[in-house]
């Protein structure tokens, strides 16, 4: 062997156990996600102090109300197993504080919070950065019957919802059962309505209807900005739900076929009063509601939100209540912000890609016996 080969034999086996290591950590299994909670102070939560705290609690009487209604021993969101967020009982003191508080006072609402609750950071097996993204309520133009322009059926949910792929319903697999709820102009802003969950639908004569998510097929979501970047179409920094839906609407054959590679569908029904409604059966309050994953985070629950837009830089921070729940809003720090309706909360939906962390607040009783195993270890 020369001294040359030698030499690479031997940087060889040194890069050996280097090169092991990285493999190792990028083909490692990734643990299931699983919320951790870190007891923290509002000294600690950035912006707290300059928040509008106030402009939270008609959002927070909402959940209170629904709290309210359920026996003392129910669980606060049955849906929930991450941790033992206690009974609507230990729910009753805090809520019936609340609706006790004088409307728009920020230093009283301020003092309710700090006394009441006790903040804690979560984090996905300890790391507490996570996607914000947004959502609003959406205007699509329609007619009760199908005729000339309003040929897109919004399907309301069928006995076996479960059965079709969107490929399949939009190929037909539905049609004439009597399921179309109403017809729309717009292919794209129909697949856009499914994203947001929510919309008003304009009739031809000026009446508007109200609509709202009830059930899914049960498909995988694949979400199609995600292939729009794959594919190099849209850069990441142009990356928004105006851009995506330009692009379909630029490239309508392209488009179809691309929503078809989600095989997710949503269902809707009409809905009646105050909306729109979210996963806790509760009107939204514009910029005040937050979708969550109930799986680790349960429907009622107040959080203090501390997020930065990725590409804009600005910070979003404040006072919201876990309110709605998403097919696309999963694991344990992962949120979609409700800005409510018309073109200003469209686009701050749309544009919204943030990167940022949450605290739950939980009442101080709550609280204590979910630290103390913590204090234990």
């Amino acid at each position: 062997m020369t001294p040359r080969a030698r030499r690479a034999a031997w940087v060889a086996l040194a890069l050996s156990p280097l090169l092991l290591g990285v493999l190792y950590y990028l083909l490692r299994p990734r643990p299931p996600d699983r919320l951790t909670l870190a007891p923290a102070d509002f000294s600690q939560l950035a912006g707290w102090s300059h928040d509008q705290v106030a402009a939270a609690l008609p959002a927070l009487l909402h959940s209170c109300a629904a709290i309210l209604a359920k026996p003392d021993a129910a669980a606060l969101d049955p849906k929930t197993k991450s941790f033992a967020f206690g009974p609507a009982g230990e729910w009753r003191a805090p809520c019936a504080a609340a609706v006790a508080l004088p409307a728009g006072d920020d230093l009283a609402a301020r003092r309710y919070f700090e006394a009441a609750y006790a903040p804690f950071l979560a984090g996905n097996n300890g790391a507490s950065d996570g996607l914000f993204t947004g959502y609003f309520e959406i205007t699509l133009h329609g007619s009760l019957q199908r005729a000339g322009p309003y040929q897109t059926p919004l399907y309301r949910r069928p006995p076996d919802p479960l059965r079709y792929t969107r490929a399949e319903i939009e190929g037909g697999a539905l049609a004439g059962q009597g399921l179309e709820l109403l017809w729309v102009d717009d292919a794209v802003d129909a697949f856009f309505l499914e994203i947001q969950g929510s919309g008003r639908v304009v009739l031809p004569k000026g009446g508007v209807v109200r609509v709202g998510y009830d059930g899914s097929n049960g498909k995988p979501y694949v979400p199609v900005g995600r292939l729009l970047l794959e594919r190099g179409e849209i850069p990441r920094e142009k990356l928004t739900m105006q851009a995506i839906s330009e692009w379909m609407k630029a490239h309508p054959k392209e488009g179809a076929a691309l929503r078809r590679e989600n095989p997710s569908f949503v269902f809707f029904r009409e809905i009646h009063g105050d909306g729109p409604r979210g996963a806790e059966q509760v009107a939204l309050s514009a910029g005040r509601s937050l979708a969550v994953d109930r799986a680790f985070v349960p429907l009622g629950l107040p959080l203090w939100l501390d997020a930065r837009e990725r590409f804009g830089g600005d910070a979003i921070r404040r006072l919201v209540i876990a309110q709605d729940a998403g097919g696309a809003i999963k694991g344990p720090v992962r949120g979609d912000l409700f800005w409510g309706h018309g073109p200003a909360a469209a686009t701050s939906a749309g544009a919204m890609n943030a990167s940022g962390r949450y605290y739950l607040l939980l009442p101080r009783a709550v609280a204590a016996r979910i630290a103390a195993p913590a204090a234990t270890d």
